[in-house]
């Protein structure tokens, strides 16, 4: 019988003959050179890009070598691409003038482009703290969405992982430390940035996370005209009189204006009386090294 040509889909030469290899090869992503402002910065990014001595070395090897890891981003609706890890390779390009950059532009839902956002940006080697209390959140917000309930399996302990446990076990922290950590998303952005700069301690500021806004105000002025940092006891004892509705300016004053144990062991004396019981020659850190 002869056979009726009409009803065979007729095939490329390309398709007919095109190996498994090359297949694969037509799916690989691939890098694209894209136009350095038609890239923009990921919606609610938590890291912060810094002018910093760091930032300074980048620019002045990609100035001489280029960008040699490409950025990942993926197209926005209203048009250009959203970077979802890049973001400093990016700024530090504009600053050394190029026009383009290297991109693997990636298809992604929200929520895994949030989790690859997160991901790659936690394995630089100085976070501060209000970057990863914001990745944190927005990881397990993520995972959340995804549906990571009971879907993963711990190795060591047989036990199924929630999505707090599959935070900390990729970042490295234990479940109750990112559940620290989110708690400071909680904080009004002037004491977080106390944080950062070192000027409170993790600790206490997780115990200032449980006050509300006006109460963290009210201790963030008596702070400041104590020129006082809070100790973890002094924290601990602020949300206790914040979560009994006790929690005043006054409150926080005296709380924030006791001088500390360590104060009170502290003994000053002044150079005057210091000179009266060492000989003229000795300058003053050859006292503190006699009185050691």
């Amino acid at each position: 019988m002869p056979i009726d040509s009409g009803n065979l889909a007729l095939k490329g030469l390309d398709d007919l003959f095109s190996t498994e290899e090359n297949r694969q090869e037509e799916q690989r992503e691939q890098v694209q050179q894209i136009p350095i402002d038609a890239l923009h910065p990921f919606t609610n990014h938590p890291f912060k890009v810094l002018d910093d001595e760091a930032m300074t070395r980048t620019v002045e090897s990609i100035a001489q070598y280029g960008v040699l890891a490409p950025l990942i981003a993926r197209p926005r609706p209203e048009g250009g691409y959203e970077i979802i890890s890049g973001h400093r390779r990016q700024y530090a390009a504009k600053l050394a003038g190029l026009d383009t950059l290297p991109v693997i532009v990636r298809q992604m839902s929200d929520d895994a482009a949030v989790i690859l956002m997160v991901d790659s940006n936690l394995q630089r080697e100085h976070i501060l703290p209000s970057e990863r209390t914001f990745a944190y959140k927005m990881k397990l917000d993520a995972l959340k969405n995804q549906g990571a309930r009971s879907d993963l399996t711990s190795s060591q302990v047989g036990m199924k992982l929630q999505a707090l446990d599959i935070v900390g076990q990729e970042a490295g922290d234990s479940r109750n430390q990112v559940h620290r950590f989110i708690r400071l998303t909680n904080l009004i952005p002037e004491l977080l940035d106390l944080v950062d700069e070192k000027k409170i301690s993790f600790n206490p500021a997780v115990e200032l996370s449980y006050l509300d806004e006006a109460q963290q105000r009210d201790f963030l002025q008596a702070m400041d005209e104590t020129q006082n940092a809070p100790s973890l006891s002094q924290a601990q004892r602020m949300k206790k009189l914040a979560q009994e509705g006790k929690l005043t300016y006054e409150a926080a004053f005296a709380i924030m204006g006791e001088v500390k144990k360590d104060e009170l062991d502290k003994v000053v004396i002044k150079n005057d009386t210091l000179k009266k019981y060492f000989p003229r020659s000795y300058t003053p850190r050859r006292w503190k090294m006699a009185l050691k």
